[in-house]
């Protein structure tokens, strides 16, 4: 496996290949970025994944400063899942002067669920993004393909959508959500938890999947019920102790609230939480 830091050095590393399968991650690798990894290698000719932790899409409050940084083993765990290329540029490797130009989404999907609770936060994912294609596919002259997990269900959702209207000669594929045996979707911030708060987190998985049976229950009525369950699904967390931003029952073709033409579709939906357990914010879905 060739580690390389630099876009020329990158670029460099693929001008052999013709079509990139490629895999972006923020290191502090678990199982479910090895699944991508794996997803991604039957896919093209060379896989390569990206680690490289954004401060476009960290609010100041957030823990940018403290995301644990693993190149290390992040590059062990790759050579072991039959990665090619590791990408693992510095900011001044990726931004080597102020990003002035930025991807805006529309507000109508990013300012809204996640977009709502971290204001910007899509804007600095499709920027990385839109720059980490450049970087990666610049020189296939085949398929370029591009894996993201499920778990970030709105993320791939703006991804797709960006990608399409640019015209990007990427194709995304979607991964399923990698959970631990109990349920909990696996993600580098569950290590921020201790060992109370572990057992504990995977009532949020078991909270959307009574938000989903609830949804399936009201069938046509659910436009006219939505608020209720989520607010009963909200209420049920908070008093175990959490703090909910939103458990929420959308429209999986556009995340928007589901109208009377769509509750009789079950496949139409998706369930998606987002919610604080002690100092970790944990978010998960599924699609009805």
């Amino acid at each position: 496996m060739k580690i390389v830091h630099t876009i020329d050095d990158l670029r460099a590393a693929l001008r052999a290949y013709d079509s990139p399968a490629f895999v972006a991650t923020m290191g502090n690798l678990h199982q479910g970025h090895l699944a991508l990894v794996q997803k991604a290698k039957p896919l093209g000719d060379v896989t390569v994944a990206s680690i490289f932790v954004n401060r476009l899409q960290f609010a100041p409050h957030e823990d940018f400063d403290t995301y644990p940084r693993t190149l290390q083993a992040d590059c062990a765990q790759l050579a072991s899942a039959g990665c090619d290329v590791v990408f693992a540029p510095s900011e001044k490797d990726l931004y080597p002067e102020p990003q002035c130009f930025k991807v805006h989404p529309p507000p109508e999907l990013a300012d809204i669920l996640e977009g709502h609770f971290r204001p910007g936060f899509f804007i600095g994912v499709c920027t990385v993004v839109m720059k980490l294609f450049h970087c990666v596919f610049s020189e296939a002259k085949g398929p370029r393909h591009a894996v993201f997990g499920k778990k970030d269900y709105q993320q791939q959702m703006i991804i797709r959508n960006m990608v399409r209207q640019f015209a990007l000669p990427v194709n995304i594929v979607g991964a399923e959500t990698q959970r631990a045996e109990d349920g909990l979707a696996l993600s580098s911030r569950n290590g921020y938890l201790s060992e109370t708060e572990r057992a504990e987190a995977v009532q949020l998985s078991l909270a959307l999947r009574s938000l989903a049976r609830d949804a399936l229950a009201a069938a046509d009525g659910l436009p006219a019920q939505r608020l209720a369950l989520e607010e009963r699904a909200m209420h049920a967390l908070t008093q175990r102790g959490w703090q909910p931003d939103y458990l929420t029952v959308r429209r999986r073709s556009d995340l928007q609230t589901p109208q009377a033409q769509d509750a009789t579709t079950a496949q139409s939906l998706v369930v998606l939480g987002a919610a604080r357990l002690g100092n970790t914010r944990l978010i998960d879905n599924f699609e009805v």
